[in-house]
């Protein structure tokens, strides 16, 4: 999901169940207001100074509205206001792309707030904050580990919301992620001539990521690391896998011929046609 996208699911989410409206005489005034009045840590009124925030959040002044947000917790923490606006200002760093503060703030409001019905939407958010840190597959996969584990929690814990039900799609785009860099560490090792730790790699895509799309390479990729260490045996146990599960594969194809070859023989017309073959 295109980050636009997930920032106005959760804009929507959040001001639906967030954002009561006070009086208009608050929000007027609030309106009026600079960005530096509207910073200025000065004593407040819960209301106006909560509108203030809301106001700079609906002007995508996102930095000065999470600001803003923790000073209503700071000067009315006992107040009903102060929850809405410990997970508003959460809320407010996300926007702002402030990844870390958003997780902090989420987790501040979990430790106080664990039972709270909004607590399934501030470990969403904690999660959502890893997830939007996923970088390039070459790169170091520790935000990705923290994200697959962010959402595994939330599933575990609150199986049944909608929080959930999104997270188990984000969970196998991480995994697929985490495969993609072990590929690249196992193509890496072959290159190299490291056929051991390439074996090592690439079979930890199967077994441990065996619903994603780099499956079938890695198959491929066993079978060429296993005739290199010269355990044929395996090789043939690794293309017979991708033979039965990915019949009509070019990995398959390109198993099969390899497997061939090192016995001296010639691919036979099945195999060619991409038709389930004995390996």
């Amino acid at each position: 999901m295109r980050l636009s996208r997930l920032r106005s699911a959760l804009a929507a989410s959040l001001v639906s169940a967030l954002l009561v409206a006070a009086p208009a005489a608050h929000a007027a005034d609030a309106a009026k207001k600079s960005s530096k009045e509207n910073n200025r840590y000065v004593a407040r009124d819960v209301e106006t100074l909560y509108n203030a925030a809301k106001n700079q959040l609906d002007k995508r002044r996102y930095k000065i509205a999470a600001a803003l947000f923790d000073e209503v917790e700071r000067q009315h923490p006992y107040s009903v206001w102060a929850r809405r606006a410990e997970l508003m200002s959460a809320f407010s760093h996300y926007l702002a792309q402030d990844y870390p503060e958003s997780i902090d703030a989420a987790n501040r409001f979990l430790s106080i707030h664990p039972g709270s019905k909004d607590a399934p939407y501030a470990m969403y958010l904690t999660a959502v904050d890893y997830y939007e840190q996923i970088g390039d597959v070459n790169r170091d996969q520790k935000t990705s580990q923290q994200a697959l584990d962010a959402m595994g929690e939330l599933i575990r814990r609150y199986p049944d919301t909608p929080y959930a039900s999104d997270a188990r799609l984000k969970v196998d785009l991480i995994n697929d992620h985490l495969a993609g860099r072990e590929m690249d560490i196992g193509r890496f090792y072959q290159r190299r001539n490291e056929w051991l730790a390439s074996v090592y790699r690439f079979r930890k895509v199967v077994d441990t990521y065996q619903t994603t799309s780099h499956v079938p390479e890695a198959l491929l990729r066993l079978t060429e690391s296993y005739l290199e260490l010269g355990v044929p045996e395996e090789a043939r146990k690794s293309a017979a896998v991708l033979g039965a599960n990915f019949p009509g594969s070019d990995w398959y194809q390109r198993a099969y011929t390899l497997i061939q070859k090192n016995e001296g023989g010639t691919p036979t017309v099945s195999a060619k046609k991409g038709k389930k073959a004995k390996a």
